[in-house]
């Protein structure tokens, strides 16, 4: 694996061909492979036409390609084809569920449980179900390591007034790989259902959704090597079938008449509208690639580099990092800040020197109230990273110190 990431695995990726450039942002979006973008310019230059409705080849060509993607996505990750149901993002995925799910079957009096460390992806759309039906929220705190516990969690499904519970499976800002398992276990021996936000974790770590269980578990391509512009909703056959659809228009529709209409079948009866057609195909080509390296060695090349971070980071005086302590409890990013300098002037002088990462509240100003901060920088890795991009953030940093005169 080593030779492979080192050597080939980077010259996959055209934008880091660029002189000089370190790219440790892969938290926010990835950056693609030429198979990716090989994939997508073929659909349009070979395949294009819309799909779903046309008897012609051309329209048949299109169809197996996007119907050929999801089947390949759902094999991956262990669902189903009709399980497996494209929307714009994963944000589109979560508050498909909150409206569709939650506004049929969470009320007056209800609860909903979520962590800290929410993504607002994974927040806004159940405050927003909380304050229509007059349910309330409830949360899993985190430790001083960003941890949740899991006995706190069983004191509030103890009361039996919640209906579901949700978690992000790696936080995009402490890196915690939450007990999904557990999570979903207890939650479905208390009669909630689940809801997992996988956005940082399907591009990291091998993962089941079968296996896991969940009801639903959302997760995005443009974080997985694949296009923006389709996210991934996993949900289980019988939830998704008892519930209503989320958006109308064409393709979600089996027939529509002047006064009513019958829908679809999954996985369909949620995708309304022309489908991100070429963007799924590029999905199914990151998949593809993935599954090449394989899951197991992508987690593995990236538990090496966090593991290198954090020993390197903490080798910066007056440097602290957030979260996990160890690289086993961490996806593959590291959150960070330096006394007496702002985030966003950590990543603008480091960018000076070619090397890319985040500053700012990540999407989740809740938690950074918790850690009592207002911004952290965050470094994430991918499989073209090496631990001499982490040297060059190291060295970075210096300059940092040095322009503040630490």
């Amino acid at each position: 694996m080593g030779a492979l990431v080192d050597t080939a695995v980077p010259h996959e990726f055209p934008v880091l061909d660029r002189d000089g450039l370190v790219y440790l942002d892969s938290g926010a979006t990835s950056q693609k492979p030429r198979v990716v973008i090989d994939a997508i310019e073929d659909f349009y230059a070979n395949h294009n036409a819309n799909i779903h409705r046309g008897v012609y080849p051309l329209a048949q060509e299109a169809t197996d390609l996007f119907e050929g993607a999801r089947e390949r996505i759902a094999a991956w990750l262990g669902s189903t084809p009709k399980e497996t149901l494209f929307t714009k993002n994963a944000t589109e995925a979560l508050n498909l569920v909150a409206y569709a799910w939650g506004r049929k079957n969470v009320g007056a009096g209800d609860a909903i449980v979520l962590t800290q460390m929410e993504h607002h992806s994974n927040l806004v759309p159940w405050q927003l179900l909380c304050q229509e039906v007059g349910a309330h929220l409830r949360y899993l705190e985190i430790d001083g390591e960003g941890r949740i516990s899991l006995d706190q969690l069983d004191e509030h499904l103890a009361d039996g007034r919640v209906r579901l519970v949700t978690a992000a499976h790696v936080s995009n800002v402490l890196g915690t790989i939450n007990p999904v398992d557990e999570i979903v276990a207890r939650a479905r021996a208390a009669g909630a259902v689940s809801v997992l936000d996988g956005s940082q974790a399907v591009p990291q770590l091998p993962v089941d959704v079968g296996a896991i269980g969940a009801d639903f578990y959302a997760w995005t391509a443009h974080k997985a090597y694949g296009p923006t512009g389709i996210g991934i909703l996993h949900g289980r056959r019988e939830v998704l079938e008892a519930m209503p659809p989320f958006l109308g228009g064409g393709d979600m529709i089996s027939s529509v008449d002047f006064h009513e209409s019958r829908f679809n079948e999954l996985p369909w009866k949620f995708e309304a509208g022309t489908s991100p057609i070429a963007e799924a195909v590029g999905m199914g080509a990151a998949v593809d690639f993935l599954q090449e390296i394989g899951m197991e060695q992508v987690r593995a090349h990236e538990l090496d580099l966090v593991g290198y971070a954090l020993n390197r980071l903490r080798e910066v005086p007056g440097l602290t990092i957030y979260g996990p302590p160890e690289p086993e409890g961490r996806g593959a990013l590291v959150s960070f800040a330096i006394d007496g300098v702002h985030p966003h002037d950590v990543a603008e002088i480091v960018a000076r020197d070619g090397v890319c990462i985040r500053a700012g509240h990540h999407c989740a100003q809740p938690l950074m109230r918790k850690l009592g901060v207002g911004a952290t920088s965050r470094a994430s890795f991918a499989i073209h990273n090496t631990r001499e991009d982490v040297d060059r953030l190291i060295d970075s940093l210096a300059n940092v110190r040095k322009v503040f005169q630490l």
